[in-house]
């Protein structure tokens, strides 16, 4: 009796842990301007709530890492998106013994739109990726806690794109399947002018797993994939949005060289892999936080952080 109620105490504990929080900063270098990090750990303190802008977070502000040999599982937003726009992904991986870190990527984030209708956004998005891993395994506080072969991805829309990217893949934008919102934005003339980049793309060997939820896809062929091998498990809303067509996510599915572990979600549209929206920012921003009126985001979410959770759990320890 004694042993089951020193094993339901320590249960108790760890699931009122909460995930640290903290924000850093990686200096502008030859590799690429200044990167706003948002960085997730596991935490001895007692779970509470974090309010940053109009976001409310199950986060501690600057707890002391706890655990060694830790996975790290980086995070890419989608387009204008924000460092904190998966917190709930992060939290709950966090509070289960990950690092997980998230930028806001130059150019294409809520605050800076500079270059978000350029094409040059598309070779930089999985640079700064590289840049935020290096950071996390060189300069960063907690580094000697991270175990470098343990490293997993998660990415929406554009951020899905950057995953596949960094996984191996090559975009073929000229033949994708990827309608032009306003044909007078410059990526539309870009297009029209086949000014793609020829910039070399960054790969990345050390993410091991991906996590992928409606990819911008860019991939129209199988030689445009052919060199991805690792895991993935590929989320699809069932009507898409902000160029992701709904009939691109199974055609995906099907070209990658290897079977991903593909999730459909019916009822959803494309910002329903956003975390659910506080007050405040759902009436900031109703296009990103309203679904139709079938779809449960919360519950959705529920689902969707524990799915991630085993699926970096199977692939990373």
């Amino acid at each position: 009796m004694r042993f089951i109620l020193t094993v339901l105490l320590c249960l108790f504990a760890t699931m009122s842990q909460a995930a640290g929080l903290k924000f850093a900063e990686i200096p502008a270098s030859a590799g690429g301007p200044e990167l706003k990090v948002a960085i997730w750990t596991p935490c001895a303190a007692a779970a509470g709530k974090m309010t940053v802008g109009p976001y409310v977070l199950d986060a501690t502000p600057n707890c002391p890492t706890v655990g060694n040999n830790l996975p790290l599982v980086v995070i890419s937003h989608g387009h204008a998106g924000s460092l904190l726009n998966h917190h709930d992904v992060a939290e709950v991986l966090a509070d289960s013994g990950f690092v997980v870190a998230a930028i806001n990527h130059p150019g294409d984030n809520y605050s800076d739109l500079s270059r978000t209708a350029d094409m040059s956004v598309f070779i930089e998005r999985p640079a700064d990726i590289k840049r935020l891993i290096d950071y996390m395994l060189g300069a960063a506080p907690d580094a000697q806690r991270i175990d470098a072969e343990k490293i997993g991805f998660f990415g929406f829309s554009r951020g899905g794109y950057t995953g596949l990217v960094l996984a191996g893949a090559n975009p073929d934008p000229l033949h994708a399947n990827v309608p032009c919102p306003d044909p007078q934005l410059p990526i539309c003339r870009q297009l029209r002018r086949k000014q793609v980049p020829r910039e070399p793309l960054t790969h990345d060997s050390r993410i091991k797993a991906f996590v992928l939820a409606d990819p911008l896809d860019e991939f129209p062929t199988a030689k445009s994939l052919k060199d991805v091998k690792a895991p993935i498990q590929l989320w699809a809303s069932q009507f898409g949005g902000d160029g992701v067509l709904p009939e691109t996510m199974p055609a995906l599915a099907h070209t990658l060289p290897n079977e991903p572990d593909y999730h459909l979600v019916a009822e959803a549209g494309h910002f329903a892999f956003l975390a659910p929206c506080s007050l405040q920012l759902a009436k900031a921003t109703p296009q990103l936080c309203v679904d139709a009126k079938a779809f449960d985001r919360a519950t959705f979410h529920r689902a969707l952080d524990q799915e991630v959770l085993q699926f970096f759990e199977a692939h990373l320890n």
